[in-house]
């Protein structure tokens, strides 16, 4: 039934949408919120990413201060010391610079991040040259070498002559033929003694006295890669790339986040209905003195009493892991009950502290709603009380336990750091602890995306799954 007729325009029941005579459709105030929603993820995303990106620039003991140390640890171990530029980390200027530009850190912490994002350029073999040089250059470069320098270029092995003029580049041409390097991809950046100054006191501080710098030539190429491209970097502490150690973690998280979700809301969903028709019975008393027994217990100090009960002294569980050794061997029965063998442990520890909130979340809201006035004029209207509860009762006691399903989507990345630690699982959990102490900023930034995505489009899932249980919700 139209609400307007005139000019051609209706207005359709739903709300859905509204036509007029010329056939365009405008969104209803339900979908515009949830397009506004949706369109917030992204700014929220930036902010958040940006706020850690910077703390990991700036924390002591941030990452780049761990690669130098790693560096210089190697150095010592090789044999590379003496060098008349050695610094105190046991690395000479070369190889600091060296470190600096491949992790990005001798950027702005924008740039880095532009970087890091894939919306700007990294700049990758990097070769370097004095102008004027040494006297074989100044030889081979004529009578004007205090305005060129030679460079070689890394990982190709060709010398580029560049010449300045004004304090800018005037011209970089291969040595061999004369063709420009931008020909094939090379540009050219110059360096002023200025900015090296700068570069150094950036690293040592303004207590050490930098040496004696010239203008140099900066020869590299430029590649685009980021999140936006699939590239999250490589893991410092793990040597491989990040994206694919997230998703090797992955199908854990999933596996137990499943396991968790399905158990905890079969659970306590009929336990918390029980609870609200028995109040103050026997059985209401006994489980509610079990289920807050389990949420006092933490999940690691569970697991670690499950082990050596169960695991230890009966040898009724394994002691670690989430498979045997030779897990590959077995058939597939063998596979499921390997696995279940290994799960029954670590999941009683995951679902433990999840019982409480929600059984009694379910009762209590059940028992509200069983005591008001809608409930009651139902019965007395002849509705018998099986239907009042479960027809009327029950669905409005569902709509602050419907605000929280959206969170489900985070069982892909969810896991429990002090349970995988105790079972040893390698898990999502235990992967974003070792970044953190590791101080492996590309795991943090990885997960932390990954993880900041799937809470804010869970926040949008649970408005929609609320508006869908309780019809009095207006978006307007």
């Amino acid at each position: 039934m139209a609400i307007r007729k005139d000019r051609g325009e209706t207005f359709s029941r739903s709300g859905l949408a509204w036509a007029a005579g010329s056939g365009k459709t405008f969104p209803s105030p339900v979908l515009k919120y949830f397009i506004r929603r949706l369109l917030l993820i992204p700014p929220t995303l930036l902010g958040i990413t940006l706020l850690v990106f910077a703390i990991t620039r700036f924390m002591p003991g941030g990452p780049g201060e761990k690669m130098l140390q790693q560096a210089a640890k190697g150095a010592d171990q090789g044999g590379k010391r003496g060098a008349s530029t050695e610094s105190h980390s046991g690395l000479n200027e070369d190889q600091l610079e060296e470190i600096e530009e491949q992790y990005g850190l001798d950027k702005p912490i924008l740039t880095g991040y532009a970087q890091w994002l894939g919306v700007w350029p990294r700049e990758s073999r990097l070769s370097k040259a004095e102008f004027g040089g040494s006297d074989d250059e100044r030889i081979d470069s004529g009578s004007d070498a205090d305005n060129s320098a030679m460079v070689v270029l890394r990982g190709d092995g060709r010398a580029v002559r560049v010449t300045r003029a004004g304090g800018r580049i005037a011209s970089a041409v291969f040595a061999d033929n004369g063709k420009p390097v931008d020909s094939e991809g090379w540009k050219v950046r110059y360096e002023t003694a200025a900015d090296r100054e700068a570069r150094f006191r950036k690293r040592n501080g303004n207590d050490e006295e930098p040496p004696s710098y010239a203008d140099r030539a900066v020869v590299f190429k430029t590649r685009v890669s980021g999140l936006f491209q699939g590239d999250l970097g490589t893991s410092t502490s793990f040597n491989e790339p990040v994206l694919g150690l997230i998703l090797a973690r992955m199908p854990i998280a999933v596996y137990f986040g499943l396991l968790t979700a399905i158990i905890t809301y079969a659970v306590c969903l009929p336990l918390g209905v029980v609870k609200a028709l028995r109040h103050r019975t026997f059985m209401d008393s006994a489980s509610s003195v079990l289920v807050f027994v389990g949420y006092s217990i933490p999940g690691f100090a569970l697991g670690a009493i499950l082990l050596v009960h169960f695991g230890a002294r009966l040898h009724w569980f394994p002691l670690f892991g989430l498979t045997s050794p030779d897990f590959a061997d077995l058939d597939a029965w063998g596979k499921v009950k390997d696995l279940t063998h290994h799960t029954v442990l670590p999941l009683s520890c995951y679902v433990i502290g999840a019982f409480a909130m929600l059984t009694m979340l379910t009762k209590n809201n059940l028992m509200d709603n069983l005591a008001a006035d809608y409930v009651r004029t139902a019965v007395a209207k002849g509705v018998s009380y099986r239907r009042a509860v479960f027809g009327h009762a029950f669905r409005n006691s569902m709509i602050p336990v419907a605000t929280s399903l959206g969170s489900l989507l985070e069982i892909f990345i969810c896991g429990s750091l002090l349970v995988e630690t105790v079972f040893d699982i390698q898990g999502f959990g235990l992967l974003q602890f070792q970044a953190v102490v590791g101080r492996d900023s590309n795991i943090i930034m990885g997960t932390l995306v990954i993880e900041a995505f799937l809470m804010l489009l869970g926040h949008v899932v649970s408005d929609v799954i609320v508006a869908m249980v309780d019809p009095r919700i207006k978006f307007e």
